[in-house]
């Protein structure tokens, strides 16, 4: 069965600014919660998926990495020593520990399934529970790009239509862009974690076909190309942009002259190069 997207982790130094920003681009922002570990994170959601804008919080109690177990908090943590941006990829997951016994067979992941629970707010305020079971999976050649699925136990309690109304009417994600010097090495890993036979639709590009949306992998000059301004490690693969679609593209076009927010016309999307939009391009294309 083909997986969508779950979520995007977009890291962080200061929470409250980036949230600004995406406030400015048009999007309803969460409220800012805190894990148990220290991680904080406010949430922009669509219908089934959301952006995660994630820092390290005040006193945070990071556990480290060890053997059979991946630590979500030390991956941010280091993530923020080197840079801000898209620094993971979620997909969906209807069984955690089943998916973590697949990813141990297949060489990409032998780790423990992490499970947790967090507080929760309903639109009006009340409070409510959340809990996930995550399973990672590792590209030891992509140290700086996060992989796993996750497993929502109350669903019902975390998406909610009220968050997912937007000022610059987004619907949704359309793509989630890496970087990689030789595409082709990633294609393995990827076809493993995602369960999807890629495409290759440029002659060293590849794109995996998602729920609602593509995984596409890149050379850092064709992301360059297509994103305007990219953040990337040119030795390894990296996380760069994402997509979002939107139901007027000239009404966000004037959102973001009106919020002096910088972004240029490429083919028939705008894109906010990732120098001004804390590491990572953001593109807006037409809703179909």
């Amino acid at each position: 069965m083909t997986r969508r997207i779950d979520h995007l982790v977009i890291a962080v130094h200061d929470l409250d600014k980036a949230a600004d920003f995406y406030r400015r681009l048009g999007f309803q922002i969460g409220a800012r919660n805190r894990h148990a570990w220290g991680t904080e994170n406010r949430i922009v959601q669509f219908p089934g998926t959301f952006l995660e804008l994630i820092t390290v919080g005040e006193g945070a109690q990071i556990p480290p990495h060890k053997s059979g177990h991946f630590s979500f908090g030390a991956f941010v943590q280091d993530y923020l020593r080197n840079r801000e941006g898209l620094a993971m990829l979620v997909l969906d997951s209807q069984d955690a520990k089943s998916d973590a016994a697949a990813f141990a067979r297949r060489g990409i992941g032998a780790f423990e399934p992490f499970h947790f629970e967090r507080a929760g707010r309903k639109p009006d305020g009340t409070a409510t529970k959340v809990a996930f079971t995550l399973a990672f999976a590792a590209d030891p050649t992509a140290p700086k790009a996060g992989f796993f699925v996750c497993q929502q136990h109350y669903p019902e309690n975390f998406w909610n239509p009220a968050f997912q109304v937007h000022e610059n009417g987004a619907t949704g994600l359309a793509t989630v862009a890496l970087a990689a010097p030789d595409p082709d090495r990633c294609k393995k890993f990827l076809t493993d974690f995602t369960d999807s036979i890629p495409t290759s639709p440029a002659l060293h590009d590849l794109s995996f076909r998602l729920v609602d949306a593509h995984l596409d992998v890149m050379t850092p000059d064709d992301a360059g190309e297509t994103y305007i301004s990219v953040e990337a490690e040119l030795d390894q693969p990296s996380f760069v942009a994402f997509a979002v679609r939107v139901e007027k593209i000239d009404a966000q076009a004037k959102r973001l002259d009106a919020a002096e927010i910088p972004y240029q016309h490429v083919g028939s999307r705008l894109v906010v190069p990732a120098s001004a939009a804390f590491g990572v391009a953001i593109a807006f294309e037409a809703a179909q």
